[in-house]
């Protein structure tokens, strides 16, 4: 009980310092940033573009990236997001009215930040450079949704947790299976 206190009050504290301390240049950055990953339209795009410029490298960095996207949604919004019913932060912790446009489902887990994490992740292994150009607009989609108002850091953690487990079972998944099985 005084641990879910804790994180509780840090999410508070963490939240509204975050909204109130962002330049308004670097709050529409992020905004832009967000509403590209949005439906997961920035890493498609990444992957399209890996796929097309990075020969044999940048196909299989591509395919690993968009399967671990998909087991990422899969886990935060079509699990978590449904056995969890955390409603997301109070609209007065947020100086600015970009929380008034926010969804209605469950805070936890950010699938935003799952995605951004799961492609980012899944990447770097198959094409180091891409992974790690990959890590600014991930890292940006992570803040933005605390910054926003639409989920609470401890959201944003338990969503990037659910990316970087979903790149290592896309990594590890195929070669325990050939173990299993030869």
């Amino acid at each position: 009980m005084r641990l879910l206190a804790e994180i509780r009050e840090t999410d508070r504290h963490l939240a509204q310092r975050l909204a109130a301390s962002a330049p308004p240049a670097l709050h529409r950055a992020l905004s832009a940033v967000e509403e590209t990953a949005e439906g997961t339209k920035l890493w498609c795009g990444a992957a399209v573009v890996m796929a097309w410029l990075g020969g044999w490298r940048g196909r299989k960095a591509a395919a690993a990236g968009m399967t671990a996207v998909t087991v990422a949604q899969l886990v935060s919004n079509g699990v978590c997001k449904q056995l969890a019913d955390r409603p997301r932060p109070p609209k007065e912790w947020f100086p600015h009215d970009e929380a008034e446009d926010r969804p209605d489902s469950s805070s936890f887990p950010s699938g935003h930040t799952a995605a951004a994490v799961a492609f980012t992740a899944a990447v770097a292994p198959a094409w180091p450079l891409a992974g790690a150009l990959c890590t600014v607009p991930a890292a940006m989609v992570a803040v933005e949704r605390v910054q926003s108002g639409a989920h609470y850091p401890s959201d944003v953690a338990a969503g990037a947790a659910i990316g970087l487990a979903s790149a290592w079972l896309i990594h590890r998944a195929p070669r325990q299976i050939l173990r299993h099985w030869l």
